[in-house]
């Protein structure tokens, strides 16, 4: 058996599907450091998106993979000599991508939202457990070790009962989306709350670590085919009150604040897990929480795959996220009734 150094040290090889502007973002970071990784082949229709693609390598002095622009020719001619994939395609691909590469017995890591529904994230979970392969969500936030640490204190730490939590979310997202695919809901799956508002829903859940049990909601798209603004209310198992609001018509800008009211403490969070700060019972103002700085998503990953960590993003966490988004949804259709979630 191979000794945990090793394991440690053996290279991934890897095909990223899907090579537009998310994707791009992704592979900066990888050829930052690409320790651990070897991107062997590529999966990306558009010959655009390929060419911007190759210049990133070529840039940072690697070897430019092949690109196969269909997903079913890529498996059955490199699935082989793979390990994993990272799927960075439009969201309503991503649950017979997930399958597909699943089926060919690979390691998976799916950009959020994981898929566009409940039964397609209850039939990802099905197929993660017939396979026995990996499958992790690259939700930022609870990928940090910021997040993770904020919710230990809150549920097996020192800051007592969750009172309230709010959040709110904001991002010039109308002006960058006109044109492209996010503002086709056959496409994206959602708006604004469902493409960059998803790390703050899966961050609010993170850190409430319950399951909500009612909410009411309202979305407006401000004259476009998908949401553009949403505020939300919802309650936790615990009786614990949630409110959330996104703002995706703001000036340039792209952020979001956490407000997590306990006890003894009032912690405040950015919903991709980049800093949290806090104020304990008796402080005259927050600190903030000196932590490692978090990896990438593409790293933690690897953090997984070679048992340093324990997977903190599973698609269990992608099956929470959607039931409160079904439940907004739902809320929203019926001019913010209460819905059970």
């Amino acid at each position: 058996m191979a000794s945990t150094s090793a394991v440690q040290e053996a290279v991934t090889r890897t095909a990223i599907i899907g090579c537009g502007g998310m994707a791009r973002n992704h592979l900066r970071s990888i050829l930052e450091d690409p320790r651990g990784t070897h991107v062997s082949v590529v999966c990306e229709p558009m010959a655009a998106n390929y060419e911007l693609t190759c210049l990133l390598f070529e840039e940072a002095g690697v070897e430019v993979p092949e690109n196969v622009p269909d997903l079913d020719a890529m498996l059955d001619r490199h699935a082989a000599d793979l390990d994993a994939v990272f799927i960075v395609t439009p969201h309503a691909m991503h649950h017979d991508h997930v399958v597909a590469s699943l089926d060919a017995g690979l390691d998976v890591l799916v950009e959020k939202p994981m898929v566009v529904s409940k039964e397609e994230a209850e039939r990802v979970i099905a197929k993660r457990d017939e396979t026995g392969k990996l499958v992790t969500v690259a939700f930022q936030g609870s990928l940090s070790p910021q997040i993770r640490w904020a919710s230990e204190q809150l549920h097996d730490g020192p800051y007592g009962r969750v009172l309230a939590i709010s959040g709110t979310v904001w991002q010039s997202w109308k002006g960058l989306a006109d044109g492209r695919w996010r503002l086709d809901p056959h496409v994206s799956g959602g708006g604004f709350m469902f493409d960059t508002g998803a790390h703050l829903m899966n961050t609010i859940a993170d850190l409430a670590g319950e399951d909500f049990v009612e909410v009411a909601a309202w979305l407006n798209n401000d004259d476009m085919a998908v949401d553009i603004m949403a505020a939300a209310m919802g309650r936790l198992q615990s009786g614990t009150f949630v409110t959330i609001h996104g703002c995706g018509n703001a000036v340039k800008s792209c952020s979001s604040t956490i407000h997590v009211f306990a006890e003894k403490a009032h912690l405040k969070a950015c919903m991709w897990g980049r800093w949290v700060e806090v104020q304990e019972d008796g402080d005259e103002d927050f600190r903030r929480v000196d932590l490692p700085a978090m990896r990438t998503a593409w790293h933690r990953f690897l953090d997984v795959r070679a048992g340093r960590i324990e997977n903190p993003s599973p698609p269990e966490v992608g099956l929470r996220m959607l039931r409160l988004w079904d439940a907004i949804k739902e809320s929203a259709a019926r001019n913010g009734q209460v819905v059970p979630c």
